[in-house]
């Protein structure tokens, strides 16, 4: 890019933010025409900075002509509330991590399936070797296992019937029924541990949290060799999660 090029770009930016403006002042659309005249756009201009809004999903071209707000803006709205609320519990976060020198994760299940929202870990507490993605390895995570003792009977066999349980190591369950039966009693609830099953060498202990309806879970992973901190990890855990929730339930 020249020189020249940055002032022209900069103001074709400029002009697409306020089409879009003048699109959002419209809940049930409005035509080219009216939002050139609004955003004071040249029409030629204004059709073809619509044209590439829609393409790229920031607009929608209704039948009558006319143009609304596309579905990606509501998805950067989504992503920044999200970040938001993110941005409240990192501290906890980091602060578990200094304390039981382990990393913590934080996950919620959305749309069916189990997903990791956040990582804090640093260069004395590296992250478990992700090499599965927790959407396949719900079965095998304490995380994962913290979301589905949690759920209803119907929200469960949902989930089972649409993940297959793999043998990730020699320590994973993979009966559908022994997975629930030992969720169901565990020793530790509402704690629920990972004993080698995801990665050999390393155990999980988690809890579950909320963020307001949204089911989530709070864990930490640390070397076999530390298993008899485990009761101490989950002292700690509990707490905590209680304030994530907290945070996590503010209205942004």
């Amino acid at each position: 890019m020249t020189a020249r090029d940055g002032p022209t770009l900069i103001a074709s930016v400029q002009r697409a933010f306020r089409l879009l403006e003048a699109v959002s002042a419209h809940d049930n659309g409005a035509p080219a025409k009216q939002l050139a005249r609004e955003a004071e756009l040249p029409l030629a201009t204004a059709y073809h900075l619509l044209r590439t809004l829609v393409h790229d999903g920031y607009l929608r071209k209704l039948q009558d002509g006319g143009f609304v707000l596309g579905d990606r803006v509501q998805t950067l709205r989504t992503t920044g509330r999200a970040q938001a609320l993110l941005s409240r519990v990192r501290p906890t976060l980091a602060a578990l991590r200094d304390e039981l020198a382990t990393p913590a994760y934080l996950t919620f299940y959305e749309d069916g399936e189990i997903r990791v929202a956040e990582i804090v870990d640093g260069p004395r507490t590296p992250r478990v070797d992700l090499w599965v993605g927790f959407e396949d390895a719900g079965h095998a995570t304490a995380l994962g296992k913290s979301v589905l003792r949690e759920l209803d009977d119907d929200a469960r066999r949902d989930y089972l019937s649409r993940h297959h349980l793999a043998d990730l190591t020699p320590r994973t369950i993979t009966s559908p029924r022994e997975l629930l039966r030992r969720l169901d009693a565990s020793p530790v609830a509402p704690a629920v541990t990972d004993l080698e099953e995801y990665a050999l060498g390393t155990v999980c202990v988690a809890v579950p949290v909320y963020s307001g309806d949204t089911l989530g879970s709070l864990g930490v992973s640390l070397p076999v060799d530390r298993l008899s901190r485990l009761e101490q990890v989950r002292a700690r855990l509990l707490p905590t999660a209680g304030r994530v929730t907290r945070s996590l339930s503010l209205t942004v």
